[in-house]
């Protein structure tokens, strides 16, 4: 192992320590050192060891110790630290966008929850329609009767608020049911459109095969004729479907459908329409006839931007620039509403806001900020490739986001019995944050506490530890389930006592806490039995106060949101260390 090496491992662990106290996180410095040095990935082992070692003699150092180790190896640290507030990432510059002229959608379809990649969509076309002084338009795409549900408008809205993102003018696809009708009958009347009333599975194989047809020869007379019997025949009889090019090697231009019956009730129109159009005439229309500039989506519309804008140029309409970028997944979560319902509905996760899930609802209750997502936006940005995001990348963004307004709190898991027989009664104050002036919380003791079992199977009698914040004590007594021990402040050098171990408790006078710990909920293709775990232990009695949405830090544990409160205990959600 080089100098160099346990140089480095020594600095990124004294930062991690004197940052955020307790153990230095092993994950957060190993990254730290891979990203100094690229070349160590291959020596991940090596560089696993070192960062263990050192964090094996930091974390037996005090507070103070670790402050000035700190300033003696790396002093450049301290006269940097103004800097840490980086300069946040920008988007890169909109082609083609004027001051004050750019307009942009936000497009979701009612038939579900929104999830994190419609969350960095909507947040694209937000950005950008402000950055340029422009205006967004919140557009349902709702032509679907079969799939759209009432609820899902207003779950959108609620989600999209949560989101700090807004908008400037509201509209449903479907209240331009009367357009799209003229439209049709437009491309008919030019003979661009045709009804066509044969097998689906005969159209797909004329497709398949470049062939027209039968009904494409049909007379423009004979087309207006079948139209008026489409508005009483039964679903599937007949589709309007346009002149496109079945030579076409993009098979979207092979004589698409633009409008088919739907015997179906829609949440919002009722029964008043039997003809929908299906997505692309009606996007094709509403993206021009609303003015929107820009339109920023995922490429797997790739193939359909030929054919709306053929449809735009037959109806005489203007094109807005379309800017695509790649999907991206989350590391072993889905991020598709088609692969999320099935999970809900054979109860795999709880429901849309399940804390497993990279839904806006799953994320809010994991404890994932607004800013948050912005930031993992911002960071991918319009990305060509397709980027697998890692939760670490989530987590460390919401980190920066949360850490400073967070109130500490102590909590041990597994919770094992501490008397300290010569402890004194009384009210001590300790700090809601270690960094920033949030204030004190008052904490009442007397002879009796919990420390957690992790920390309890390293203790033996003889030794001298820190109740964190409090005082030192001597083991004089372990059992299997409980210690006894007593002051020992004045018995030992004041060097002795700094670089005694420090352990968390909270007293006699506390609350329940389960935590709930979500996880990875896919490993490979397979669902992870493991994903959703409970760590039940004893939480300082102020914790009962917290109020549902609260996110506050478990010290030398993770930030935790508050997902439910009574008289009896708390739960909480682990949003990540």
């Amino acid at each position: 192992m080089s100098d160099d090496l346990i140089k480095l491992a020594h600095k990124y662990t004294l930062i991690n320590a004197f940052q955020y106290g307790g153990t230095p996180n092993a994950k957060a410095v190993t990254g730290k050192i891979m990203a100094e040095l690229p070349e160590m990935r291959k020596q991940a082992k090596e560089v696993i060891s070192a960062v263990e070692d050192a964090i094996n003699q930091i974390s037996k150092m005090s507070h103070k110790d670790i402050e000035n180790k700190l300033r003696e190896i790396n002093p450049e640290y301290f006269s940097e630290k103004p800097k840490e507030k980086e300069a946040p990432k920008e988007l890169p510059p909109l082609e083609g966008a004027e001051m004050g002229k750019v307009v942009t959608r936000l497009p979701p379809e009612p038939n579900g929850y929104p999830h994190i990649g419609h969350g960095m969509s909507f947040y694209f076309n937000y950005y950008y329609a402000k950055k340029y002084g422009g205006k967004v338009i919140l557009r349902f795409d709702d032509t679907n009767p079969k799939k759209e549900k009432l609820e899902y408008y207003d779950a959108i809205k609620q989600d999209l608020k949560w989101l700090k993102i807004s908008w400037d003018e509201e509209r449903n696809m479907s209240d331009d049911m009367d357009l799209y009708y003229k439209y049709a009958l437009d491309l008919i009347n030019m003979g661009k459109a045709y009804v066509c009333n044969c097998d689906p599975e005969y159209v797909s194989k004329l497709r398949y095969d470049s062939k027209d047809c039968p009904c494409a020869s049909n007379a423009v007379n004979d087309n207006l004729s079948l139209w008026k019997e489409m508005q009483t025949a039964e679903e599937g009889k007949y589709s309007l479907r346009l002149r496109g090019d079945m030579s076409s090697k993009n098979t979207v231009m092979r004589d698409p459908t633009m409008m088919r019956v739907v015997d179906h009730p829609h949440p919002i129109q009722g029964d008043k329409y039997r003809i929908w159009p299906v997505y692309d005439f009606a996007c094709a229309i509403e993206d021009s006839v609303l003015g929107v500039t820009h339109v920023l989506r995922s490429n797997e519309f790739t193939l359909r931007i030929e054919l709306q804008d053929y449809i735009r140029g037959l109806l005489k309409l203007r094109n807005p620039k379309i800017i695509e970028y790649s999907r991206f997944t989350v590391k072993g979560a889905p991020t598709s509403k088609r692969l999320i319902r099935p999970l809900i509905e054979e109860h795999v996760v709880s429901g849309w806001d399940d804390p497993r899930l990279v839904t806006i609802r799953g994320l809010k209750r994991r404890g994932i900020t607004p800013e948050a997502i912005h930031m993992v936006a911002e960071e991918i940005g319009l990305s060509k490739s397709e980027p697998e995001i890692d939760w670490s990348l989530i987590e460390s963004l919401n980190r920066k986001v949360i850490d400073s307004t967070s109130d500490r709190y102590y909590f041990v898991s597994d919770p094992k019995s501490l008397e300290v027989i010569d402890a004194s009664y009384q009210t001590v104050q300790l700090k809601r944050h270690p960094d920033f002036d949030r204030g004190f919380r008052t904490v009442n003791i007397t002879d009796k506490f919990y420390i957690s079992g992790n920390d309890f199977k390293e203790i033996t009698k003889g030794q001298i530890l820190r109740l964190k914040d409090l005082y030192n004590i001597f083991v004089i007594d372990v059992q299997p389930n409980s210690i006894k021990a007593m002051h020992t402040d004045e018995n030992s050098s004041k060097d002795e006592l700094s670089k005694v171990k420090k352990i968390h408790w909270v007293s006699n006078n506390n609350v329940k806490v389960n935590v709930v710990v979500p996880g990875i909920l896919y490993e490979g293709e397979d669902i992870n039995p493991n994903s959703l775990t409970t760590i039940n232990g004893y939480g300082e009695e102020g914790i009962s106060s917290l109020k549902e949405g609260d996110i506050v830090q478990f010290e030398r544990f993770g930030f935790v949101r508050v997902d439910k409160v009574d008289s009896k205990e708390v739960t909480v959600i682990l949003a990540h260390k």
